[in-house]
């Protein structure tokens, strides 16, 4: 199996610029975050031409508001200087036993100090109530920053945002050319029912078998991917394989987040979404 923090087939980029490209890139080229259209983010993350170079890899890194401070605030409190070292980028987005030691509170206390100049005016959540769910990870950010998670039970689309944008792990059981039939688990939304007996849940539901891009321009991010591997899947994308260790880290980093945020969907009302 390939090393998933490997510098893929250019072996001469930095890995964590290939690494931040290939998550980076399924929310960028919907429009959702960083410049428009990087087509840096494709060959960087396929390591295929025309490679963009290193400097461009970091400028178009900086223009993602959502990633990027974490990934500088997260290097900071971990003595890395290099927002895209492989470890940095590793342990924003999927988890790592670095990222897992930093107290959540501290590195929320410092994040917030950041956004909250830019953002509160819009997201009036983002407040120290939001300190006792901080971690330094994509699934803090998706599932308690981002407002979607106030909006479940009003209709399916916070839910199938939630569910898109958060980093899953699914196995691969069929290859096709240009897709991969996967197996994992998704979200799932519960709204309280009986009153507080029955408060309302976010949780991991059962396993779901679907079918999933990995190519671009038909470059893979994932090279030669094989039944039975795990893959990363971002916006319905398989973006990056999983080893065992990364594979126990994202979960991790999903449990955890679904857990500190319980008290809060418990605590909130809602209708069954259709």
């Amino acid at each position: 199996m390939a090393d998933p923090g490997a510098g893929g087939p250019d072996a001469t980029r930095p890995a964590g610029h290939r690494l931040f490209a290939q998550y980076a890139h399924a929310p960028n080229a919907l429009g959702y975050c960083g410049p428009a259209g990087s087509a840096a983010l494709v060959a960087a993350a396929t390591g295929s031409p025309p490679v963009a170079a290193v400097t461009e890899i970091a400028e178009v890194a900086r223009r993602f508001s959502g990633a990027w401070p974490y990934q500088r605030l997260l290097g900071e409190l971990l003595g890395i200087d290099d927002p895209l070292d492989p470890r940095v980028v590793r342990g924003y987005w999927t988890g790592n036993d670095l990222a897992a030691a930093v107290d959540g509170r501290a590195f929320g206390e410092r994040l917030l100090a950041e956004l909250k100049p830019q953002a509160a005016h819009y997201w009036a959540h983002l407040t120290e109530d939001l300190l006792v769910e901080a971690a330094p990870s994509h699934a803090f950010h998706v599932l308690a920053v981002y407002p979607w998670s106030r909006l479940l039970g009003h209709g399916p689309e916070p839910l199938g945002v939630l569910e898109s944008c958060r980093v899953g792990w699914a196995v691969v059981e069929e290859v096709r050319p240009d897709e991969l039939v996967v197996r994992g688990p998704r979200l799932g939304y519960l709204p309280a029912s009986g009153g507080p007996a029955v408060p309302a849940r976010l949780e991991l539901g059962p396993d779901e078998v679907r079918t999933i891009g990995y190519r671009v321009d038909g470059r893979p991010f994932v090279p030669d991917p094989a039944v039975g591997e795990h893959v990363a899947v971002h916006w319905d994308f398989a973006c990056d394989r999983l080893g065992e260790a990364d594979v126990a880290a994202l979960v991790a980093q999903t449990e955890h987040q679904l857990a500190a945020m319980a008290p809060r969907i418990a605590g909130a009302t809602g209708v069954r979404s259709g």
